[in-house]
């Protein structure tokens, strides 16, 4: 293993992303829209505070990707009957397919990536990995992570 460990996880990182961003702009969407979309389908009726803590991204920089998901028609604001001032975000019925698509776009992906790898190499690979993930997460970003 001549590569650092580090160097090699950033690498793959870095081309699966290429990938999945060249693959998504085929169906209109910029990486910073999938990326709300899929973490939205996962925490439908959140705020967008919450969102922005899961994107890992700035409450602005959240309401402006908002703005432009809503004008698009993919998502809706709704007001938070516990707070007035506050709005939670929803996916509308014309961002479903758009999921479906981002599933497709991942999964021919992954298959892609993963080419060459038998099952049991697949399995080895996805189990090391979530060991790593456990390893440098703490508490928190653990029930996070299976929680979200």
């Amino acid at each position: 293993m001549s590569e650092p460990l580090g160097l090699l996880i950033a690498d793959v990182s870095r081309l699966m992303r290429r990938r999945f961003d060249e693959r998504a702009r085929t169906i209109g969407l910029t990486r910073a829209q999938w990326r709300t979309l899929v973490v939205l389908s996962r925490n439908e009726g959140s705020n967008q505070g919450k969102l922005a803590e899961l994107l890992d991204v700035e409450p602005i920089t959240l309401c402006r990707m908002v703005d432009r998901l809503e004008e698009a028609g993919h998502v809706e604001r709704r007001r938070d009957p516990a707070d007035r001032r506050a709005w939670l975000i929803y996916l509308t019925d014309a961002a479903r397919p758009l999921l479906a698509d981002i599933r497709v776009i991942a999964d021919e992906l992954f298959e892609d990536a993963l080419a060459g790898l038998d099952t049991a190499a697949r399995e080895q690979l996805y189990a090391a990995l979530s060991v790593i993930r456990a390893n440098l997460s703490d508490t928190t970003e653990l029930n996070e992570v299976a929680n979200g």
